[in-house]
């Protein structure tokens, strides 16, 4: 199993946050969408301080998926179902069918490139650019764990769907789920570090650990899931394994940015602080829950097989 660095922000940076919240792919070039508004913007204070006490929390028990890059185009199925080409450029991983229009049916029907080819799902981020090129990833690691009451924990829902982070950032302070660091240092930053030769560009990315066990999404694609404070709230009761994604890009240096949206115009010039991700959970239903029996229940950690290592 591959030994990880995992970037820490440094406190000062951490505390600002809280305070200030209060493969070769195909590309499809995106629109300028009329409106970004289903966008979930900036975390409220409590959500940023879960968010930044994660960073550096290692998974107890675990299991693994192994993903590459797909394809790349300017569609968000979550944020703008339906809507070809009016989201900014995003890398999907995963499920190869993944589009404007994607639903758990249709992902459940096509391939993934993942291992284990039980999981279906689809995952996505901002598409990486230097000097004005996109970047495909060098890997992508999707780590689900067991980081809190682990017995307790529920496979996450067929068709359960979230995204993480702010797109719409304006500052550092404004998303504390951006986290990049270099392949052989730590600590990370909320925004681009220049890595030096020899190193590699990664993020790191946690979803949330507490679903309130009715609604498979919400308006604003959020607020059904929220992170771990101490214990998982009356409201989202419902532990889940933390889905956390390990992309490493093959460069280094600067010239960094990402698919964006500036003033309601999609761009690929976002800075790195407005990082975020989507998931579609299509897992194989028994798959999955034989994950979840074998490896995060009892404390376990496991490989793609599922199967304890």
């Amino acid at each position: 199993m591959r030994r990880r660095l995992r970037g820490v922000i440094g406190a000062t940076a951490t505390t600002i946050a809280v305070l200030v919240i209060g493969v070769v792919v195909s590309y499809q070039p995106a629109g300028a969408g009329p409106q970004h508004g289903s966008h979930p913007g900036a975390v409220d204070q409590q959500q940023a301080r879960a968010i930044a006490d994660q960073v550096g929390v290692q998974g107890v028990s675990e299991f693994r998926v192994a993903c590459s890059s797909s394809h790349r185009a300017g569609n968000d199925p979550i944020v703008f179902p339906g809507q070809t080409g009016v989201s900014h450029v995003h890398e999907f991983f995963g499920n190869r069918s993944t589009n404007a229009s994607s639903t758990t049916t249709s992902l459940k029907a096509a391939t993934t490139n993942c291992n284990p080819v039980a999981d279906l799902s689809a995952y996505w981020v901002p598409t990486l650019y230097k000097n004005g090129q996109p970047v495909a990833p060098e890997s992508v690691t999707v780590y689900y764990q067991g980081i809190h009451d682990m017995a307790q924990a529920k496979a996450p829902p067929q068709g359960l769907r979230y995204v993480v982070g702010n797109s719409k950032a304006v500052s550092p302070a404004e998303n504390p789920s951006a986290r990049w660091s270099c392949t052989t240092q730590s600590p990370s930053s909320p925004d681009f570090m220049n890595c030096p030769s020899g190193t590699k560009l990664e993020t790191y990315l946690d979803f949330p650990t507490c679903w309130d066990g009715r609604n498979l999404d919400s308006a604003n694609h959020r607020d059904h899931v929220v992170f771990w404070a101490g214990s998982c709230p009356g409201t989202h009761p419902v532990v889940l394994p933390r889905l956390e994604l390990l992309i490493t890009y093959p460069v280094n240096g600067g010239g960094l940015s990402l698919g964006g949206t500036v003033n309601g115009v999609n761009t690929t010039t976002a800075p790195g602080f407005t990082f975020h991700g989507d998931f579609m959970n299509a897992w194989d239903a028994n798959e999955l829950q034989r994950r979840m029996t074998n490896c995060i229940n009892p404390g376990r950690k496991c490989g793609t097989d599922g199967n304890p290592a």
